[in-house]
Parts: C-alpha cells; sequence; structure tokens
C-alpha cells in the first residue's frame, strides 16, 4: 500500500507542471497557446482509442463497450448544459472562464480515477507490476497534464487558479487506488464500465469543446500549428500506450 500512495503521489504532482510554463513565461502567447491546446486534443482523442477502449477490450470486444462510450458521451454532454444554465445565473460571460476549460477539468478527473484504480489493481498483484504500470502512467499522463493547464489557461483561468484547479482534480487518483485496495473482488466489474465511459468524455470534450474553439481561429500557420499539435498528442499518446 506504501508503495502504491507513493506512486499515485508521484503521478498527481505532474499536475504542477504548469509552474515550468508560468515561471517562464507568466502569460503564454496566443500562438503558443493554441498549439498547446491542439496538443491536448490529440492526447484526449489519443487516451480514448489508443488506451481506454483497447484496455475495456482486452478480453473481447462486446456491445456493452459501446454502450458505455455513448454513457460517457451523453453524460458529459448533460454536465455541460448543466454548467451552461448554472451560469446564465450566475456571473457575467466576461468574469467567468469558459465552460470548456470546466468539462476539461471534470474529464480529468474521471481519468485520473481510473489512473489510481489501473496503479492500485497492478500493485495488488505485484510490485514489480506496479512499478512498470506506474512508468507507463507517468509517461502518458506528461503530455496530457500539458495539455490540460493549457487548456485551463486558454479557458480563461489565471496562473494561480488553473494550477490549484488542475490539481485538484490529480487527486482524484487516490479515491481510484483506494477503489482498487478495498474493493478489488468487483474491480473488474467496474473498471469494465469506468474505461468506456471515460473515453466517452474524452471523445466529447475533444470534439464538442475544444476543436471548435481551434476552428474560430482561421489563420493558415495557425491551421498548420494546430495539425502539428493534434498529431503531436495521438503520437505521444500511441507511443507510450
Amino acid at each position: 500500500m506504501l508503495y502504491a500512495i507513493t506512486s499515485v503521489s508521484i503521478v498527481s504532482l505532474l499536475s504542477l507542471i504548469g509552474v515550468i510554463f508560468l515561471v517562464n513565461n507568466r502569460r503564454l502567447n496566443y500562438t503558443l497557446l493554441q498549439f498547446m491546446v491542439s496538443l491536448s486534443v490529440g492526447g484526449l482523442f489519443g487516451g480514448a482509442f489508443f488506451h481506454l477502449i483497447p484496455e475495456a477490450s482486452h478480453l473481447g470486444y462486446t456491445q456493452s463497450i459501446s454502450i458505455y462510450v455513448l454513457l460517457g458521451v451523453f453524460t458529459a454532454f448533460s454536465v455541460e448544459r448543466f454548467l451552461m444554465w448554472r451560469h446564465t445565473h450566475g456571473t457575467s460571460d466576461e468574469e467567468r472562464p469558459r465552460n470548456f476549460a470546466y468539462m476539461n477539468l471534470y474529464g480529468d478527473a474521471v481519468h485520473n480515477l481510473i489512473d489510481g484504480i489501473v496503479i492500485g489493481g497492478a500493485y495488488s498483484h505485484s510490485c514489480s507490476i506496479g512499478v512498470t504500470t506506474t512508468l507507463a502512467v507517468f509517461m502518458h499522463e506528461l503530455p496530457q497534464e500539458i495539455g490540460d493547464i493549457s487548456v485551463l489557461l486558454y479557458g480563461g483561468f489565471n496562473g494561480r487558479k488553473a494550477l490549484l484547479y488542475n490539481f485538484v482534480t490529480s487527486l482524484s487518483a487516490f479515491l481510484g487506488l483506494l477503489l482498487s485496495l478495498f474493493l478489488n473482488f468487483y474491480l473488474d466489474k467496474f473498471t469494465a464500465v469506468l474505461l468506456p465511459f471515460s473515453a466517452g468524455n474524452f471523445i466529447y470534450i475533444a470534439g464538442s469543446d475544444l476543436v471548435p474553439e481551434l476552428k474560430k481561429d482561421e489563420k493558415n500557420i495557425h491551421t498548420v500549428l494546430q495539425l502539428m499539435g493534434i498529431f503531436l498528442g495521438l503520437y505521444l499518446l500511441y507511443s507510450f500506450r
């Protein structure tokens, strides 16, 4: 359990990687943010199609996986509609971050929950498998966390709030760890639902929230940078699968 807690702590600290950007440049320029948001799009799609769905299908693909993916998509849609409704009764558009920033936090929290479950489950088998799994999670989380902090900054969060909120969502990994350690008997059934569900969330957030943001910029040079960022994100997630 001590090794598992240490591993989850190390992975969670990746959420603070945004400090590097804020120290070097407190206000990232628009072009760089566009590229980093594009990286997040590739990371989200890559996480869904290269990690979550294949992992959910490792015992054989069934229609239930498709159902859970769609459930994730429509749950994300419902959460976003709730956020829009709540914000129309709250502060003005100029005073609050945009909805896609909150949606990214929501999706990241679900994903970190799964990371904690995966790490805890690996350590339940052996320490060597746990360490190997932690390294794999670390490698695919690194590019995604860079993209996540960029999305929050682009969406209107200031530097401190972006770091704080991103770190808070990373703590859901500890909940996942607890679930995996104390509910090990039910873990397979739980992850069989949660993996494709999370994939659906990622697909919705990337396709419905972030891609439309990128399409608002019609400059050809930015389009090239966006495509480079998306393909880089896909490549990194494919490489670290």
